[in-house]
């Protein structure tokens, strides 16, 4: 155990017991849960998860090729959003809370930024995964970091200012745009650390290690917030089509 070996070996141990917690939802889930879609949603968790573990030994038997490693994280992260889905979807509040508490008018629609913000963060995944595993330079990920700022930021400031007084959607609001903000501090402390400070390096430096977990770590929590936001907002703030709103207009001249 010397080395990254000791390193490896917890992640494995760490992956099986997942998997086997995964395994125990999938099953508790089809077998209590009378939701059609949230027995998929256990499927799509344990199939995640087997294609999590089939990535990971692809990466280890061909010595960590960028693309495999760039899919395994990416899947990584997938599977955590799916977890945070069900884990929301299974909760009192989801099945007690009343829906479609506001109204949607403008354009783009929260709904459409929301999703756009998933997008943004997923691409933004690929680029840093291949930056991580050697597979392109570090300018696209920095790049698109600007964008994803620019998206996220659109997205939070349009969800507080118009929809705060919706509780669903505030908390996750806010949290995206306050992990935002820690995640552009992760990122330039990464870049510090690993192109500034560590190309030289022969071995990854412990400022080196700390910096790329915490940002991966806190990638994929902006990340499962995203999908949490758009879900809520989905659930909460209906989109007021202009059939509705022509109609709408149309009874308030007769009254």
């Amino acid at each position: 155990m010397v080395g990254g070996v000791k390193f490896e070996h917890s992640h494995r141990m760490i992956a099986q017991f997942i998997g086997v917690l995964t395994i125990v939802i999938a099953v508790w889930t089809w077998r209590a849960d009378k939701r059609s879609w949230m027995k998929k949603l256990g499927l799509a968790a344990l199939g995640t998860i087997i294609a999590q573990g089939i990535l990971g030994g692809i990466t280890v038997l061909h010595f960590l090729p960028p693309a495999v490693s760039t899919a395994h994280a990416i899947v990584g992260q997938t599977f955590f959003c799916i977890a945070v889905c069900i884990a929301m979807f299974t909760g009192r509040k989801w099945v007690a809370e009343e829906p479609a508490t506001a109204v949607e008018t403008q354009r783009p629609t929260l709904m459409t930024l929301s999703l756009l913000s998933v997008a943004v963060l997923y691409i933004q995944l690929i680029l840093g995964g291949m930056f991580r595993h050697k597979g392109m330079g570090w300018e696209p990920h920095v790049i698109n970091a600007a964008l994803v700022t620019f998206v996220l930021t659109w997205t939070s400031v349009r969800a507080l200012s118009r929809f705060s007084h919706v509780d669903a959607v505030r908390p996750p609001a806010v949290l995206l745009v306050s992990l935002l903000m820690v995640q552009l501090s992760l990122g330039f402390f990464a870049f510090i650390e690993k192109v500034m400070l560590g190309a030289a390096a022969v071995q990854p430096t412990p400022g080196m290690v700390l910096a790329t977990v915490t940002h991966t770590a806190t990638g994929a929590l902006l990340l499962a917030t995203a999908v949490v936001l758009a879900i809520q907002v989905w659930r909460h703030v209906p989109v007021l089509s202009e059939e509705r709103a022509s109609s709408g207009a149309r009874k308030a001249v007769t009254a």
